[in-house]
């Protein structure tokens, strides 16, 4: 009985769906059934109706073309349809709004797109007269379209929108402004502008600038490596991302490669740090910076910097005098192309001081001394002297530039500190010296661990002091229970002290070194951390790796379409940032997967996980714990790198510019994005090696 009542309640469902079916259909036909299409008086509506969408009268391209004697031959692969007659040929895109006439030599942007409805490529009426230079009208009346060949028109742009001073057939040369002309109507619904260079051939390109507003004002910066006949497409949408309106032109792309440094003023000496900037007429991935001096032959070559930035050139001795100074830049295929040589006068005067100390400041722990110079040395000396004995004591004398300095007490009251340095012509230079105040006594420090330090394994300890210290031992307190252990016996304060984590040390402990001086017990700082013994889960693959590709770049596909930043910038991020995928990061108690692809610190939709990051203490680089943001999974990651980058101010110069990988992947590192100064140059070689730009490539549509 239960079976039939399910199969009656489904067999009601299915008459109303087959009704409903029927009915919309009978509505459909009733409002396109009675449109009639007339060509050369020969009635061929019962070939294909025309129809009306969205207030545009479409008809059947194939049975026009035919019917005035025209051929027509359909590429199933691509797409396409090309119609030719006396000698001439139109070639549509199903989908694209890019029309091609006068054997692909001009272009025009129709206001509706050819589409395939029941196996049939329609287009819009006034198309067929645009392309085909034929009459057509359209009788109100009768609801009747007339297509005339006996009638002569005029192509006119579906669109009140123009490149203002350039034309079909102009060359562009070099980084130029595009200004874009429209009337009101269609300035009224714009959202966003973009500058689209085609190929001529497969109608794929990219979006080669953007605005978003209603500046009109485009910067094009051409490729090298387009060089070439193309189409320049000017693509108006409106808040919603609908394609509104455009025009094309026919643009041949010759770039003449120019690079100068233009800022640079000759006139001036150079006794300070300079910025140089760039100035490139074409797109380039990097530069290079050659200084020269013109006496001693000495060159600084400084590689893979902005090309759209800054560099500051801090001149020093060794560079006083005449110097050339050129940039080259390099394209997308590693050609380079180098500027004019400019001269400088770099006259800087000779300055030595020491870093890391103040004049008439207390010093009550360890220093770090350093050197601050303009000139090449080969051996440095750090003094200290007393400031009323006389008294000194090198504290260093090699070839580094920087010392740790732990005064003893025996130091203790007013010093001078100074430096002595030997140039590379073995000539003594001196330091002022710097008066200071030591105020210290016996001073214990531990090494190799920090605050919060997390310990799974063992690890090597060792201690620092300013005085010579006996029977150095450490000692560890369990914070949770208040066991106390003594890790070692009796050290010297050089000896390396491995410690090995045992359960009873499992939880907060603190571990501190002491020793003694002249009979006294002489402790160090206590430093708090955590024993952890258990399993300890590293980094995940959310994905075998010969699938990351694939996988990375359908979503930002998806967001390329969606915001308009470079898809081949985000999946080279992804690809950078995970190892292909396969270092994810995990929760390193619990192994619960984050799907952070960008490693992005905090909390996300499914909370955090605990990771490691890293900290410095007493000059030892160790991990410690942190959050990560968790997601469900990887969309959600996805798409939260994206709001992180488009609602922070700090972005808005990327954000500008991420419709391009190469100006997108310097913007971002400029933005302080990533603190690896070659981050930009390993975005770029991905995308390069693994040819991702084809992600970007779009239609007009």
């Amino acid at each position: 009985m239960r079976e039939k009542a399910h199969f009656k309640i489904l067999f009601l469902f299915l008459t109303i769906f087959i009704v409903m079916f029927l009915n919309i259909n009978h509505i459909y036909a009733s409002t396109n059934s009675n449109i009639h299409l007339i060509v050369n008086n020969n009635d061929i509506t019962s070939f294909a109706s025309p129809i009306i969408e969205n207030d545009r009268t479409l008809v059947p391209v194939r049975f026009i073309a035919e019917e005035i004697g025209a051929t027509v031959y359909w590429d199933g692969i691509n797409r396409t349809v090309t119609i030719k007659k006396d000698g001439k040929s139109i070639l549509l895109f199903i989908d694209s709004n890019l029309i091609s006439y006068n054997n692909n030599q001009s272009h025009i942007i129709s206001d509706v797109a050819p589409k395939i409805i029941n196996d049939r490529t329609y287009v819009p009426v006034r198309l067929i007269s645009n392309i085909f230079g034929i009459g057509v009208s359209w009788n109100n009346e009768t609801r009747t379209v007339y297509i005339n060949t006996e009638e002569q028109s005029t192509i006119t742009s579906f669109f009140d929108i123009d490149f203002s001073f350039y034309k079909s057939g102009d060359t562009i040369s070099g980084k130029t402004i595009i200004d874009i002309e429209m009337g009101d109507k269609i300035s009224n619904k714009i959202s966003e502008i973009k500058l689209v260079l085609l190929d001529k051939g497969s109608k794929k390109g990219f979006v080669v600038s953007r605005v978003d507003d209603k500046n009109r004002i485009l910067e094009y910066i051409p490729k090298v490596e387009d060089n070439g006949e193309k189409v320049l497409v000017v693509a108006v949408y409106d808040e919603y991302g609908k394609f509104i309106g455009g025009e094309a032109i026919t643009i041949n792309i010759d770039v003449k490669p120019v690079v100068a440094l233009s800022n640079l003023d000759t006139t001036k000496l150079v006794t300070d740090t300079i910025y140089i900037k760039p100035s490139i007429n074409f797109l380039a991935t990097q530069v290079k910076y050659e200084i020269t001096n013109y006496k001693s032959g000495k060159t600084i070559t400084v590689t893979e910097q902005d090309p759209f930035g800054s560099y500051a050139f801090v001149p020093t001795m060794e560079l006083n005098g005449v110097c050339a100074i050129k940039v080259i830049a390099y394209d997308g295929n590693g050609h380079a192309y180098e500027s004019q040589i400019k001269y400088i006068t770099v006259l800087v005067n000779r300055y030595l001081s020491i870093k890391g100390i103040s004049e008439g400041k207390s010093i009550t722990k360890a220093v770090v001394l350093s050197v601050n110079r303009n000139f090449d040395v080969v051996e440095t000396q750090f003094i200290v002297m007393n400031t009323i004995t006389k008294e000194k004591e090198i504290l260093m004398q090699s070839g580094q530039y920087s010392y740790e300095w732990f005064p003893k007490p025996s130091n203790q009251g007013d010093m001078e500190v100074y430096t002595i340095v030997t140039d590379t012509n073995g000539v003594n230079y001196e330091s002022e010296h710097i008066k200071v105040i030591i105020d210290v006594d016996a001073i214990l420090y531990i090494k190799g661990i920090g605050p919060n330090q997390i310990i799974t394994k063992d690890i090597d300890l060792f201690i620092k002091s300013n005085v010579d210290l006996y029977n150095v031992r450490y000692v560890l307190t369990n914070v949770d229970t208040k066991i106390v252990r003594y890790l070692s016996k009796t050290l010297n304060d050089d000896d390396t002290f491995i410690y090995f984590p045992i359960n009873i040390d499992i939880g907060n402990i603190s571990i501190h070194a002491e020793g003694f001086y002249h009979g006294y017990k002489i402790k160090s700082e206590a430093i708090i951390l955590k024993v952890y013994l258990d399993t300890i889960y590293g980094p995940k693959a959310i994905i075998a790796k010969n699938r990351f590709l694939g996988f990375a770049s359908k979503l930002a596909v998806n967001t390329w379409n969606e915001t308009g930043m470079s898809a081949a910038l985000q999946t080279a991020q992804a690809i950078l940032e995970t190892g292909w995928g396969q270092s994810v990061p995990v929760d390193k108690y619990t192994g619960k997967l984050s799907y952070n692809l960008f490693g992005i610190k905090g909390s996300g939709s499914n909370g955090f996980v605990i990771s490691n990051t890293w900290e410095v203490y007493n000059g030892v680089v160790y991990r410690i714990d942190d959050e990560f943001r968790a997601y469900y999974d990887v969309s959600e990651s996805w798409d939260d790198h994206q709001y992180f980058l488009f609602n922070s101010s700090r972005y808005k110069p990327f954000t500008d510019v991420m419709y391009d990988s190469t100006l997108g992947a310097w913007a971002i590192k400029r933005a302080g994005y990533a603190t690896d100064p070659l981050y930009p140059i390993k975005l770029i070689r991905i995308i390069k090696q693994y040819n991702l730009g084809e992600l970007d490539k779009i239609m007009i549509k």
